[in-house]
């Protein structure tokens, strides 16, 4: 059930949830009455979330019509890595030690977990439970990290965009298992023991792959 006292992220949760689930398919079109219909709400929270979830690059407007679920070509994937990468360059070259002025002591068991989570799903193909924990390790890993949040914020609209366009290609393949890149627990080790070469290599690991997977999913 949809708490009213937080209803306009609840709605743009549970719509982001459902495009990266696949079941809200790029191109698709709806409107504001269409999905306060369907959570039995009014038209107000909605187009807000809507509104929300567009400037997050997720949705378009449509003029007169509503709103669409983007749909991304593989160039704009492409730009969506790079962005990615040039900002995480820039954090390695002024933090080459990766000193962590968030972190406590703590952090890391979160990070681990999640991690060990997220590897674990990669290995086994599961699409529905990596894109979680995925995305939780990489927010935790970059709140220890940066000392700015909006960088935060803009690296995790960049991953959701990415998984939202990857999502519909992985969900046609009969299985996964080993495909999906899993150096996440990897990663958080090279971090918490402020390996910064090895922490790039890992990176640039997790680039080359992805990259490599929607290149080869897209028939490109």
């Amino acid at each position: 059930m949809i708490q009213r006292s937080t209803l306009r992220e609840q709605l743009a949760d549970a719509l982001r949830e459902e495009i990266l689930a696949g079941r809200l398919a790029p191109g698709g079109e709806f409107t504001v009455r269409e999905i306060a219909e369907h959570y039995g709400v009014s038209a107000t929270p909605v187009r807000e979330a809507l509104v929300d979830l567009s400037a997050q690059g997720l949705l378009e407007v449509e003029q007169h019509r509503g709103f669409r679920i983007r749909q991304d070509s593989l160039d704009d994937f492409e730009r969506l890595i790079e962005a990615q990468a040039l900002v995480l360059q820039g954090l390695l070259q002024q933090n080459p030690t990766l000193s962590l002025p968030r972190a406590d002591p703590g952090d890391f068991t979160s990070i681990r977990r999640r991690a060990a989570a997220a590897r674990q799903a990669a290995l086994g193909g599961d699409l529905d439970i990596l894109i979680g924990y995925d995305l939780r390790f990489w927010r935790e890993l970059d709140a220890a990290l940066l000392t700015n949040p909006h960088i935060g914020e803009f690296l995790d609209r960049m991953r959701v965009r990415c998984w939202a366009y990857t999502v519909p290609y992985l969900r046609r393949r009969p299985s996964l298992g080993g495909r999906l890149w899993s150096g996440h627990l990897e990663l958080a080790d090279a971090v918490e023991r402020r390996d910064a070469k090895d922490t790039e290599r890992l990176l640039d690991s997790h680039r080359s792959h992805t990259l490599a997977l929607a290149i080869e999913l897209t028939g490109a």
